[in-house]
This record gives C-alpha cells, structure tokens and sequence, in this order.
C-alpha cells in the first residue's frame, strides 16, 4: 500500500479549518511544522502551534484519485480559496525510511543516549533510553529537553525521588530513573502523555512502580492522602506562564535545600520567572541553547 501526501503553507488562523477539511476527505495523519523557523514556544499539548506560517501536511490512502481529491477539498474549502497544494505519490517503505531516518541516537552529556527502537545503541555502557516518536511531546531533539537531559546527566541520583511536572513523554523521568533516582512521580494535563510515560517505561524495562503518573487533579488528591511528600527534585519542562503560576505550589513540592529545573523558557522570559520564584530559591548561572534557557535552583526557605 502507498500514500497520497498532500503538503500546503497556511497561517494560524485558517490552519484549524484545513485540518476539519482534510479529516473530513478521509486524511490518515496530518502533521504541522513551522515554515519560517520561527523561535516560539512548543505547543500547550492538545492545541495548533502558533507559528505565522505553517507547513502542513496530509497523507491519504493510495486508493483515493489524486485529482478528484484536491477538487473535492477545493469545493468544501469555499468560499475562500485552497492555498496551493504540492503532490506527491508515496510508497510504504519510501515513507517509513524517510521517516525513520529523522530519529537517530542522540547524546546528552557523558553518558545518557536516546536511543529508537529500530537503532543499535551506540555505547551499550551507557544509559541508553529506548524511546520512539509518538503520542506525546518530548524526544530529546527540542532544546528545552535536551538543556533539561544535559543537566539529569551530570547529577548524582542514586537513590533521590523527583517529580516530572509536565511529563509529556516521560523522558525525563525515564532518564532520572536510568541514571540511579529511586522513584519519579509524573503528572501531566493530557491523557495521551500519561499513556505514552507508561508505554516507554515499559520498553525500558522501569517498574511502574517506580514512574506513578496522574493528572493535575489526581496528584492533588495523592498529596491530601499523604501518599505524596516533598521531593528531592522537581522537573518541569513546559511554559513560561504556567511556570511563574505555579512558582509557590512547586516550592511547597520540594523538600528544604531541594533542587528545581524549570525549562521550556525563552531567554527574554528568565528574569521574569527567576523573580517568581526568588522567594523561595536561589540560583545557578542560567544555561542557554538556541534561545532557549535552563533555570536550576536549590529550596532555602
């Protein structure tokens, strides 16, 4: 079997409109990509990244007429008029290679690799993550998770717990867990993520045990059972906004002299979070990569 992909540039605000078109002309995957390179956050999970300009892409079972396809999506699009549309006929195992050649091993620090399945480790001796690109945010290549595995690479772990808030993925629990912390407890927003921290755990070989994941709500609820106490470390890799929010409700999750790692930040966006946080922490030098920053600090009140 082959694919029909259909590729077009758009803009935010018609972007949601195209996707219902597509889906509704029977569309397999579609996928959105900036087309500018545009420095902007990652996306809140579950909503269209807000770039100005989107390449977006559409793939279609084979069997489908190309030409009857495109006038088909032309007619529901009126009455404003389909951008222009790049066609291109896909076999399977062009299309697998080419999307399997995007993901290769990737090294963070010393020691710690993100590995796909389909790869060979390239250190059997080192830590090597197993894990695939797939529902969730979070396989090493944004510079938000690669600032954050940096950092998990060079700490002590052996035998601290942490809190991943945020977890997308669950790389970096995975990575926390790999490198010696006894036990990581994930929360995240989006049902899909949790599914996906469960998912790679398992391919990992980590005990569940180990990586308890719960929504924002469920967490809560753990804490007024005491089932949850003050952390060692708490991660969190998201936005800047909800990270200044929940700067006194993560002071409250760390034990005194505990560390914090926020990330998901901006350069321009540092002094603010740093002040929302500066009642309760003080800080390392902040680390920076392709305008992205790593904020570490340590609980003193």
């Amino acid at each position: 079997m082959g694919w029909i992909q259909l590729q077009l540039s758009t803009t935010p605000d018609l972007a949601e409109d195209l996707e219902v078109l597509l889906e509704s002309n029977n569309s397999l995957a579609i996928t959105l990509i900036d087309a500018a390179d545009q420095p902007v956050f990652e996306p809140v999970r579950g909503e269209t990244p807000l770039w100005d300009s989107i390449i977006l892409t559409a793939l279609f079972p084979a069997e489908q007429d190309p030409e009857k396809l495109i006038q088909e999506l032309s007619q529901g699009y009126l009455p404003n008029k389909l951008p222009p549309i790049e066609l291109k006929l896909l076999e399977d195992e062009d299309w697998e290679r080419a999307w399997m050649d995007n993901f290769k091993p990737i090294c963070f620090g010393g020691k710690l690799w993100i590995c796909p399945s389909w790869a060979k480790a390239p250190d059997p001796g080192a830590v090597n993550i197993m894990l695939d690109p797939g529902l969730a945010f979070g396989t090493g290549t944004h510079p938000t998770t690669a600032l954050c595995l940096s950092w998990l690479d060079q700490q002590e772990l052996k035998g601290k717990e942490l809190i991943d808030y945020g977890c997308g993925s669950g790389i970096l629990g995975i990575a926390a867990l790999l490198l010696g912390a006894k036990k990581v407890i994930a929360v995240d927003n989006d049902p899909q993520a949790l599914t996906a921290s469960k998912s790679n755990c398992e391919k990992n070989q980590i005990e569940l045990t180990k990586f308890p994941v719960f929504l924002p709500k469920e967490f809560v609820e753990q804490i007024k059972l005491s089932h949850i106490k003050p952390t060692d470390i708490l991660l969190a890799n998201i936005l800047a906004g909800p990270l200044i929010e929940l700067a006194a409700y993560f002071a409250a999750l760390l034990k005194p002299n505990g560390e914090i790692l926020l990330s998901g930040i901006l350069e321009e966006q540092a002094e603010e979070v740093i002040k929302a946080y500066g009642s309760w922490f003080e800080f390392e030098a902040i680390t920076s990569q392709d305008g992205w920053v790593r904020i570490v600090g340590r609980r003193i009140t």
